[in-house]
């Protein structure tokens, strides 16, 4: 075995015990959790990609809407300072908005790197090679894992200033307090003035956001669904995917939108040898996605060490787009 190959092995020996402690950690708990970083297999990937296309689902469309007719309004609030700077997109995916971004910064000569974060290895190697044929002079270093283990190797590739991404509203898959914290802990990675661009969902007519969330086309279903499948292949489980049901449920006050599964029945579940009893009705805590108002992201920008230099919102006022500053 090659030292690559070797380095390899080693990779996907580390993923996979974390994901076994991650996935039985969580079904241990009351109540029963799963982490939805775990979604994005292969499969996942594209259940993800027909979700963005449901018309229900009006995230992608509100920022699609912000980066395609809005990109210079974007460029203009990270181009604030000049110099060569590097692009850090955490959650990458398949960047379908941010490549607007990318295209007029290549367009206008901006020295830039683009930096993609995924945990999904799958996705970024489709990522690297669409934009090798879109943007042939864009210089672009992919990196596959967590976020902030992947943001801190990539601050520490050089020493230009930062501009970090965090779009989709993937701010919203945390609870408020685990968001601040998080906002917060990438704070302590940047520099001074370094930028970091987030995009949030506002709170809305409560019938649009569950909607988005429980399609009847069952793509989210089967999405949420899939992670279970994922935990047969992998790690040698034995859940009866028949058994479990999604479920949704959204509180226009605190704007938490939860997504579930339920146990149809009383039954057993095998991983790895480990026995997990659920009760009939049982629910799984799979997701949170949160929406917020505008008084939430003030509070979230000042209170983990930004200053807001300006949001650009979707033409319905449904999403916008956060420049914050490093102070």
């Amino acid at each position: 075995m090659d030292t690559s190959t070797n380095t390899a092995f080693q990779t996907q020996k580390a993923f996979s015990e974390t994901f076994l402690n991650d996935v039985l950690d969580g079904l241990g708990g009351s109540p029963k959790r799963l982490f939805s970083k775990y979604f994005y297999d292969q499969a996942g990937d594209r259940l993800f990609q027909q979700i963005m296309e449901m018309p229900e689902y009006y995230l992608t469309d509100c920022e699609l809407d912000v980066f395609k007719n809005k990109t210079r309004d974007i460029a203009a609030g990270i181009l604030c300072q000049d110099g060569p700077f590097d692009l850090i997109e955490m959650g990458a995916g398949d960047a379908m908005k941010s490549s607007f971004l990318l295209e007029y910064l290549v367009k206008n000569n901006v020295d830039h790197t683009y930096i993609p974060i995924d945990i999904s290895g799958n996705i970024l190697s489709v990522l690297t090679d669409k934009l090798k044929d879109a943007l042939p002079q864009l210089k672009v270093v992919p990196l596959e894992g967590e976020y902030f283990e992947m943001l801190d190797r990539a601050v520490s590739l050089s020493g230009s200033r930062k501009v970090v991404l965090f779009l989709g509203g993937n701010i919203g898959n945390m609870e408020m307090e685990e968001a601040f914290h998080f906002c917060a802990a990438l704070r302590k990675r940047l520099d001074k003035g370094d930028i970091l661009l987030v995009g949030f969902d506002l709170k809305k007519n409560p019938h649009a956001v569950l909607k988005a969330y429980s399609d009847p086309a069952g793509i989210t279903a089967a999405f949420n669904l899939n992670l279970l499948s994922r935990i047969n292949r992998e790690l040698d489980a034995g859940f009866d995917i028949a058994g479990f049901e999604h479920y949704q449920t959204y509180d226009p006050v605190s704007g938490a939108c939860r997504s579930y599964l339920v146990s149809l029945c009383e039954q057993t579940v095998t991983i790895c040898g480990k026995i997990i009893n659920f009760e009939q009705s049982e629910l799984i805590d799979m997701e949170i996605s949160q929406k917020f108002s505008q008084q939430d992201i003030g509070r979230m920008a000042a209170d983990s060490g930004f200053r807001i230099l300006g949001e650009i919102n979707d033409s319905k006022n449904w999403f916008t787009d956060s420049i914050w500053q490093a102070v």
